[in-house]
Protein backbone atom coordinates (compact mmCIF):
# COMPACT_ATOMS: atom_id res chain seq x y z
CA UNK A 1 0.00 0.00 0.00
CA UNK A 2 2.98 2.14 0.86
CA UNK A 3 4.71 2.03 -2.25
CA UNK A 4 1.47 2.88 -4.74
CA UNK A 5 0.16 5.83 -2.36
CA UNK A 6 3.66 7.43 -2.62
CA UNK A 7 4.42 6.41 -6.29
CA UNK A 8 0.91 8.22 -7.09
CA UNK A 9 2.15 11.22 -4.85
CA UNK A 10 5.18 11.08 -7.18
CA UNK A 11 3.68 11.43 -10.16
CA UNK A 12 1.12 14.32 -9.09
CA UNK A 13 3.54 16.16 -7.95
CA UNK A 14 5.84 16.09 -10.70
CA UNK A 15 3.73 16.03 -13.04
CA UNK A 16 1.88 19.24 -12.01
CA UNK A 17 5.20 20.91 -11.28
CA UNK A 18 6.01 20.54 -14.78
CA UNK A 19 2.59 21.94 -16.30
CA UNK A 20 3.21 24.85 -13.55
CA UNK A 21 6.85 25.39 -14.17
CA UNK A 22 7.76 24.26 -17.84
CA UNK A 23 4.26 24.56 -19.73
CA UNK A 24 2.81 27.02 -17.91
CA UNK A 25 5.30 30.02 -16.12
CA UNK A 26 8.32 29.15 -19.27
CA UNK A 27 6.75 28.32 -22.27
CA UNK A 28 3.36 30.16 -21.77
CA UNK A 29 4.59 33.44 -20.03
CA UNK A 30 8.23 33.23 -20.05
CA UNK A 31 8.44 34.74 -16.65
CA UNK A 32 12.03 33.63 -16.81
CA UNK A 33 14.37 32.54 -19.13
CA UNK A 34 16.67 29.49 -19.43
CA UNK A 35 19.54 28.41 -22.03
CA UNK A 36 18.85 25.62 -24.77
CA UNK A 37 20.30 23.23 -23.19
CA UNK A 38 17.87 24.08 -19.89
CA UNK A 39 15.32 24.42 -21.76
CA UNK A 40 16.19 20.64 -23.53
CA UNK A 41 16.03 19.33 -20.01
CA UNK A 42 13.06 20.32 -18.45
CA UNK A 43 11.17 19.88 -21.88
CA UNK A 44 12.67 15.89 -21.39
CA UNK A 45 11.35 15.79 -17.55
CA UNK A 46 7.74 17.13 -18.39
CA UNK A 47 8.01 13.91 -20.77
CA UNK A 48 8.90 11.72 -18.27
CA UNK A 49 6.93 13.13 -16.09
CA UNK A 50 3.89 13.47 -17.63
CA UNK A 51 4.18 10.27 -19.49
CA UNK A 52 0.78 9.12 -21.00
CA UNK A 53 -0.54 12.36 -20.61
CA UNK A 54 2.43 14.23 -22.02
CA UNK A 55 1.13 17.79 -23.05
CA UNK A 56 2.92 19.30 -25.84
CA UNK A 57 4.17 22.47 -24.36
CA UNK A 58 2.81 24.54 -27.93
CA UNK A 59 -0.21 23.25 -27.86
CA UNK A 60 -0.53 24.08 -24.22
CA UNK A 61 0.77 27.69 -24.15
CA UNK A 62 -1.04 28.56 -27.20
CA UNK A 63 -4.10 27.47 -25.78
CA UNK A 64 -3.21 29.16 -22.09
CA UNK A 65 -2.71 32.66 -23.78
CA UNK A 66 -5.97 32.17 -25.51
CA UNK A 67 -7.06 32.01 -22.26
CA UNK A 68 -5.34 35.19 -20.77
CA UNK A 69 -6.39 37.21 -23.95
CA UNK A 70 -10.20 36.21 -23.75
CA UNK A 71 -10.49 35.00 -20.18
CA UNK A 72 -14.47 33.47 -19.48
CA UNK A 73 -16.03 35.14 -23.03
CA UNK A 74 -17.20 32.88 -25.55
CA UNK A 75 -13.28 32.90 -27.26
CA UNK A 76 -11.94 31.27 -23.77
CA UNK A 77 -11.34 27.96 -24.57
CA UNK A 78 -12.00 26.68 -21.22
CA UNK A 79 -13.80 28.98 -18.77
CA UNK A 80 -16.66 26.94 -16.71
CA UNK A 81 -18.61 30.02 -17.38
CA UNK A 82 -20.57 28.51 -20.32
CA UNK A 83 -20.14 24.60 -18.97
CA UNK A 84 -22.47 23.00 -16.05
CA UNK A 85 -19.40 20.53 -15.79
CA UNK A 86 -15.78 20.25 -15.60
CA UNK A 87 -15.87 17.39 -18.23
CA UNK A 88 -17.38 18.91 -21.13
CA UNK A 89 -15.20 21.73 -20.63
CA UNK A 90 -12.17 19.82 -20.68
CA UNK A 91 -13.74 17.67 -23.92
CA UNK A 92 -14.14 21.39 -25.69
CA UNK A 93 -10.49 22.08 -24.07
CA UNK A 94 -9.47 18.77 -25.77
CA UNK A 95 -10.36 19.40 -29.17
CA UNK A 96 -9.04 22.73 -29.18
CA UNK A 97 -5.99 21.59 -27.51
CA UNK A 98 -5.11 18.61 -30.60
CA UNK A 99 -5.40 21.45 -33.17
CA UNK A 100 -2.47 23.36 -31.90
CA UNK A 101 -0.47 20.70 -30.57
CA UNK A 102 -1.08 18.73 -33.93
CA UNK A 103 -0.88 21.64 -36.06
CA UNK A 104 -4.10 21.23 -37.58
CA UNK A 105 -5.09 24.94 -37.02
CA UNK A 106 -3.17 27.82 -36.95
CA UNK A 107 -3.29 30.49 -34.03
CA UNK A 108 -3.62 34.12 -34.61
CA UNK A 109 -0.18 35.29 -35.00
CA UNK A 110 -0.01 36.96 -30.93
CA UNK A 111 -0.46 33.55 -30.06
CA UNK A 112 2.61 31.36 -31.80
CA UNK A 113 5.32 33.47 -31.11
CA UNK A 114 8.38 32.41 -29.01
CA UNK A 115 7.55 28.66 -28.12
CA UNK A 116 9.46 25.58 -26.64
CA UNK A 117 9.73 22.76 -30.07
CA UNK A 118 11.14 19.70 -29.58
CA UNK A 119 9.68 17.87 -32.68
CA UNK A 120 11.17 14.38 -31.66
CA UNK A 121 9.89 14.56 -28.30
CA UNK A 122 6.35 15.57 -29.43
CA UNK A 123 6.08 13.00 -31.91
CA UNK A 124 6.85 10.53 -29.34
CA UNK A 125 4.58 11.78 -26.46
CA UNK A 126 2.03 11.87 -28.83
CA UNK A 127 1.99 8.44 -30.27
CA UNK A 128 -0.60 6.08 -28.98
CA UNK A 129 1.68 2.85 -28.81
CA UNK A 130 4.40 4.88 -26.78
CA UNK A 131 0.77 6.38 -24.50
CA UNK A 132 0.20 2.29 -24.59
CA UNK A 133 3.07 1.59 -23.09
CA UNK A 134 3.40 3.60 -20.43
CA UNK A 135 -0.25 2.73 -19.31
CA UNK A 136 1.19 -0.49 -19.48
CA UNK A 137 3.87 0.21 -17.13
CA UNK A 138 1.42 2.06 -14.73
CA UNK A 139 -0.69 -0.98 -14.56
CA UNK A 140 2.52 -3.58 -14.07
CA UNK A 141 3.07 -1.31 -10.86
CA UNK A 142 0.19 -1.83 -9.16
CA UNK A 143 -0.04 -5.40 -10.31
CA UNK A 144 3.28 -5.72 -8.50
CA UNK A 145 2.24 -3.32 -5.38
CA UNK A 146 -1.29 -3.22 -4.68
CA UNK A 147 -1.94 -4.65 -1.40
CA UNK A 148 -5.95 -4.19 -1.76
CA UNK A 149 -8.35 -4.38 -4.72
CA UNK A 150 -9.35 -0.43 -3.77
CA UNK A 151 -5.83 1.04 -4.79
CA UNK A 152 -6.91 0.29 -8.27
CA UNK A 153 -9.29 3.05 -8.09
CA UNK A 154 -6.25 5.28 -8.56
CA UNK A 155 -4.52 3.47 -11.66
CA UNK A 156 -6.81 5.59 -14.31
CA UNK A 157 -5.65 9.44 -12.98
CA UNK A 158 -2.34 8.05 -13.64
CA UNK A 159 -3.14 7.76 -17.48
CA UNK A 160 -4.89 11.27 -17.47
CA UNK A 161 -3.02 13.28 -15.29
CA UNK A 162 -1.89 16.13 -16.99
CA UNK A 163 -5.81 17.03 -18.32
CA UNK A 164 -6.90 16.24 -14.44
CA UNK A 165 -5.07 19.31 -12.89
CA UNK A 166 -6.11 21.48 -15.96
CA UNK A 167 -9.69 20.42 -14.71
CA UNK A 168 -9.25 21.14 -11.54
CA UNK A 169 -6.71 24.58 -11.89
CA UNK A 170 -9.86 25.77 -15.09
CA UNK A 171 -13.13 24.52 -13.31
CA UNK A 172 -11.95 24.96 -9.29
CA UNK A 173 -9.71 28.73 -10.29
CA UNK A 174 -12.55 30.12 -11.91
CA UNK A 175 -16.12 29.26 -9.72
CA UNK A 176 -14.30 28.65 -5.94
CA UNK A 177 -12.57 30.88 -3.84
CA UNK A 178 -11.79 34.51 -2.59
CA UNK A 179 -10.74 37.31 -5.18
CA UNK A 180 -7.97 39.91 -4.25
CA UNK A 181 -8.08 41.96 -7.48
CA UNK A 182 -11.12 43.32 -9.65
CA UNK A 183 -10.34 41.47 -12.52
CA UNK A 184 -12.96 41.21 -15.62
CA UNK A 185 -12.96 37.53 -15.08
CA UNK A 186 -14.27 34.81 -12.90
CA UNK A 187 -10.65 34.26 -11.66
CA UNK A 188 -10.48 33.12 -8.01
CA UNK A 189 -7.68 32.01 -5.34
CA UNK A 190 -8.98 28.75 -4.52
CA UNK A 191 -6.62 27.70 -1.73
CA UNK A 192 -4.18 29.71 0.43
CA UNK A 193 -1.66 26.62 0.87
CA UNK A 194 -1.51 25.26 -2.97
CA UNK A 195 -0.46 22.29 -2.17
CA UNK A 196 -2.90 20.48 -4.77
CA UNK A 197 -1.60 22.39 -7.83
CA UNK A 198 2.03 23.87 -6.23
CA UNK A 199 0.52 27.18 -6.81
CA UNK A 200 -1.73 27.13 -10.41
CA UNK A 201 -4.83 27.61 -7.99
CA UNK A 202 -3.96 31.45 -7.26
CA UNK A 203 -5.88 32.51 -10.51
CA UNK A 204 -7.01 35.71 -9.60
CA UNK A 205 -3.43 36.88 -8.49
CA UNK A 206 -2.14 35.24 -11.68
CA UNK A 207 -4.65 36.80 -13.66
CA UNK A 208 -3.65 40.08 -12.71
CA UNK A 209 0.30 39.69 -12.64
CA UNK A 210 0.48 37.44 -15.31
CA UNK A 211 4.24 37.79 -15.93
CA UNK A 212 5.23 37.56 -12.05
CA UNK A 213 6.17 34.07 -11.34
CA UNK A 214 5.03 34.17 -7.61
CA UNK A 215 1.36 33.38 -8.05
CA UNK A 216 1.20 34.07 -4.19
CA UNK A 217 0.05 38.19 -3.43
CA UNK A 218 -0.43 38.00 0.35
CA UNK A 219 1.49 36.91 3.58
CA UNK A 220 -0.32 34.13 4.08
CA UNK A 221 -0.28 32.49 0.44
CA UNK A 222 1.73 30.15 -0.39
CA UNK A 223 2.93 29.03 -4.02
CA UNK A 224 4.84 26.13 -3.21
CA UNK A 225 6.57 26.13 -7.20
CA UNK A 226 8.09 29.55 -6.82
CA UNK A 227 10.66 28.63 -3.94
CA UNK A 228 11.70 26.08 -6.72
CA UNK A 229 11.59 28.96 -9.26
CA UNK A 230 14.13 31.30 -6.89
CA UNK A 231 16.36 27.91 -5.94
CA UNK A 232 17.21 27.48 -9.69
CA UNK A 233 17.64 31.19 -9.62
CA UNK A 234 20.18 31.15 -7.34
CA UNK A 235 22.05 28.20 -8.91
CA UNK A 236 21.61 30.34 -12.75
CA UNK A 237 19.59 27.77 -14.18
CA UNK A 238 16.86 30.30 -14.71
CA UNK A 239 16.69 34.15 -14.89
CA UNK A 240 13.04 35.55 -13.80
CA UNK A 241 11.95 38.54 -15.74
CA UNK A 242 10.97 41.97 -13.35
CA UNK A 243 7.30 41.42 -13.09
CA UNK A 244 7.08 40.80 -9.23
CA UNK A 245 3.32 40.18 -7.45
CA UNK A 246 1.94 43.43 -5.05
CA UNK A 247 -0.64 43.46 -2.99
CA UNK A 248 -2.55 45.92 -2.56
CA UNK A 249 -2.37 46.71 -6.00
CA UNK A 250 -3.33 50.49 -6.92
CA UNK A 251 -4.67 50.11 -10.42
CA UNK A 252 -8.14 49.96 -11.30
CA UNK A 253 -9.41 46.72 -13.45
CA UNK A 254 -6.87 44.99 -15.49
CA UNK A 255 -6.42 45.30 -18.80
CA UNK A 256 -7.09 42.36 -21.53
CA UNK A 257 -3.86 43.18 -22.90
CA UNK A 258 -1.53 43.50 -19.60
CA UNK A 259 -2.65 40.42 -19.04
CA UNK A 260 -2.53 38.30 -21.99
CA UNK A 261 1.49 38.71 -22.00
CA UNK A 262 1.43 37.69 -25.79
Amino acid sequence: MTAILVFFVAHWQLSVFCQTFFLHRYAAHKQFTMSPGWERFFYLFTYLCQGSSFLVPRGYAILHRMHHAYSDTPKDPHSPRYYTNALTMMWRTKKAYDDYAYQRVEPEPRFGHDLPQWPLIDRIGQSWLVRSMWIAGYSAFYFAFASSPWLFLLLPAHFVMGPIHGAIVNWCGHKYGYRNFAENDDSRNTLVFDFVTLGELFQNNHHRFAMSPNFAARRFEVDPTYFVIRALAAFGIIHPGPQRMRYPDERGVAGRADAASV
